[in-house]
């Protein structure tokens, strides 16, 4: 998703690392090419603003230009700052209270909201929750039907369909379920709209009302660009978000989305999709983010996704073979091909590691 912006700030960046020493204007040029790619990226104006002026005052602060190595320090503060803007810290889904927790999901239609609840409901099962979903879209044609076959996918609990049932009674219902079923999590799918309207909101507040969520994800597609903020600071208004869930985040998206949504409204960023396979969701980790903008990589998770997906008899067998000299085989190679492709394939790998996405572009070119 930041394919665009990481390219434009380590071609800044290297300019600067060139240097032996840095002047006053060496630093305003650099701030300047930096506040171009953010716009570039689709990054909100008033958050380029106040992006670019905290920057420079630590810069100033820091006396940058007599340091050692100043280029490097230019770097550590922009990706500091960039940390900061994207939240600082990690942010859970809040589960805490007694069960269930009624975890809301709203949005614009086409975002992704329901392939978004099946992975979110999938990956708290994978965590030992158990989670009930319910679909409260009774405009979308087969809305309702499409949340029954992703729960038969991902082996998660649905709602039985009552037609002509409106959302309110729906999300009353499935909590009335959750309770005596023992579920941990009711996942509540709530309606979608192309575009904001006054019905939409006031639907999204009756049921928030009604189930009386713990969390109110809004998800949005970080293909947008700047109207996600739109989106975002107008569901804020009206429903009361807790927090984002990112869609489409291996796309071609510049990336801003992600920078505007969270320094306009405030809420956190917990989620983001990374592909289309129901599987393929991650924790967003604004530090990770980061250091993948400045072409630091992001080894942490690349071990984590390495511990989640290499199937470890395979990795104990394949350890034996090799101390023991034994040669190495076509299915031996199927099967490291095959865990590799569980990980992202080379390109997700490569991206992860400092250096190399850039390294892999210059062979490209």
């Amino acid at each position: 998703m930041f394919d665009s912006l990481s390219d434009r700030l380590n071609g800044i960046f290297d300019g600067l690392r060139r240097k032996g020493a840095l002047k006053d204007d060496d630093v305003n040029a650099a701030l300047r090419e930096v506040r171009i790619a953010l716009l570039e990226a689709d990054v909100a104006l008033p958050v380029v603003k106040d992006f670019i002026e905290a920057v420079r005052e630590r810069a100033v602060g820091q006396e940058v230009v007599r340091g050692v190595n100043p280029g490097q320090q230019v770097v550590k503060i922009v990706h500091d700052h960039l940390v900061e803007t994207l939240g600082s810290e990690t942010s859970d889904l809040n589960l805490v209270g007694n069960p269930p927790i009624a975890i809301m999901m709203v949005g614009l239609q086409g975002s992704g909201k329901t392939t978004s609840t099946a992975k979110i409901a999938r990956w708290l099962q994978g965590q030992g929750k158990r989670a009930l979903m319910a679909s409260l879209d009774v405009r979308r044609p087969a809305a309702q039907e499409q949340r029954a076959v992703l729960g038969e996918q991902t082996n998660v609990e649905t709602l039985d369909i009552i037609m002509g049932e409106q959302p309110v009674q729906i999300a009353k219902r499935a909590m009335d379920r959750g309770r005596k079923g023992g579920f941990d999590v009711v996942m509540l799918d709530t309606a979608g709209r192309l575009h904001l309207d006054d019905e939409l909101m006031d639907e999204a507040a009756a049921v928030r009302a009604a189930a009386n969520p713990q969390e109110i994800l809004l998800v949005a597609d970080a293909m947008t660009g700047q109207d996600a903020v739109n989106v975002a600071s107008a569901f804020k208004e009206k429903v009361g978000v807790t927090g984002i869930v990112l869609t489409r985040v291996d796309g071609d998206a510049r990336g801003g989305a992600a920078l505007s949504m969270r320094a306009v409204t405030g809420c956190p960023i917990k989620l983001m999709g990374v592909g289309e396979k129901i599987d393929e969701l991650e924790a967003f980790h604004p530090d990770r983010i980061a250091g993948r903008i400045l072409g630091m990589g992001d080894v942490v998770s690349l071990v984590e996704k390495a511990a989640q997906t290499i199937e470890a008899d395979d990795a104990e067998r394949f350890a034996k073979k090799f101390q023991k000299g034994q040669q190495f085989d076509l299915d031996d190679m199927w099967a490291q091909l095959r865990q590799l492709r569980k990980m992202g394939g080379m390109d997700g790998l490569m991206g992860m590691l400092p250096g190399v996405a850039k390294a892999k572009k210059q062979m490209a070119s």
